[in-house]
């Protein structure tokens, strides 16, 4: 957190930025410690707003030019360093293809999605104009949704540390439903 305070805007801009072109990095943690950091006046809080997300918008726009340029061949070739397969790539397309370009909203909400958005968009040659719009307001919504949680848990610290054990337990919780929901399903489409 330190660190984090020391570099401040430029390290969360740089760490949103490159998720929007495909590199995963904490961006989401990020967010959260800016904003905590800024609910305890350490940082500001429209700014890391504002840093969130042009940072955020510029990254997925850039990864939309890098997948227009470079194409589906290129994100093929380079995907596979961040599991990006051609059967996912495949289901990415035709997910929206089928499911309209609106997903495009909420993908900034998915892992994985969040951060292949734009390379996904440009390599299936979305046009930019129908693009764009979407993606900036997926980027308001996530900008929303992650700085809030850091301010409130910045202001509520206190609150949090007396509950961590109840609040870790069910996250632990939810991570085992999630796991086994998942594997279920698994081993339901090998059958």
């Amino acid at each position: 957190m330190e660190q984090f305070e020391r570099y401040g805007y430029p390290a969360l801009a740089l760490l949103v930025l490159l998720e929007g072109i495909g590199i995963p990095t904490p961006a989401v943690t990020a967010v959260v410690a800016a904003s905590a950091l800024a609910a305890h006046g350490h940082l500001s809080l429209p700014a890391v707003a504002v840093v969130t997300l042009l940072a955020a918008t510029a990254g997925d726009n850039l990864g939309y030019l890098l997948g227009r340029r470079a194409g589906r061949p290129a994100l093929l070739r380079f995907g596979r360093r961040v599991r990006l397969t051609e059967e996912r790539l495949a289901r990415a397309e035709r997910f929206i293809a089928t499911r309209g370009k609106n997903i495009i909203v909420l993908a900034r909400f998915v892992d994985g999605l969040r951060q292949t958005n734009g390379l996904i968009a440009g390599a299936t040659a979305l046009p930019w104009r129908q693009y764009a719009p979407r993606d900036a307001a997926g980027g308001v919504l996530w900008t929303a949704l992650w700085v809030t949680v850091g301010a409130v848990a910045g202001n509520n610290i206190e609150q949090l540390r007396r509950y961590q054990l109840w609040i870790l337990a069910a996250a632990a919780l939810i991570a085992l439903a999630l796991a086994a929901r998942h594997l279920f399903k698994r081993h339901r489409g090998h059958k």
